[in-house]
């Protein structure tokens, strides 16, 4: 279980960014992989799975 903060979501397209919290690396998140409804600026944790552009975040839960 990772733990982040939601750098950006777009409630309309279903999508956003997720910034891993003790390094700068960041992925992306779509509605699906979300639990909990999350806000920018959020402090959330997830899973990670491979898409078909690199790591998603998925089970995210707010923390």
């Amino acid at each position: 279980m990772s733990t982040g903060k939601v750098k950006f979501f777009n409630d309309s397209k279903g999508y956003g960014f997720i910034k891993e919290d003790g390094t700068d690396k960041e992925y992306f998140v779509h509605v699906s992989g979300l639990i909990d409804e999350v806000r920018q600026n959020d402090d959330v944790t997830f899973e990670l799975k491979e898409g078909k552009r690199g790591l998603n975040a998925i089970d995210v839960k707010l923390a």
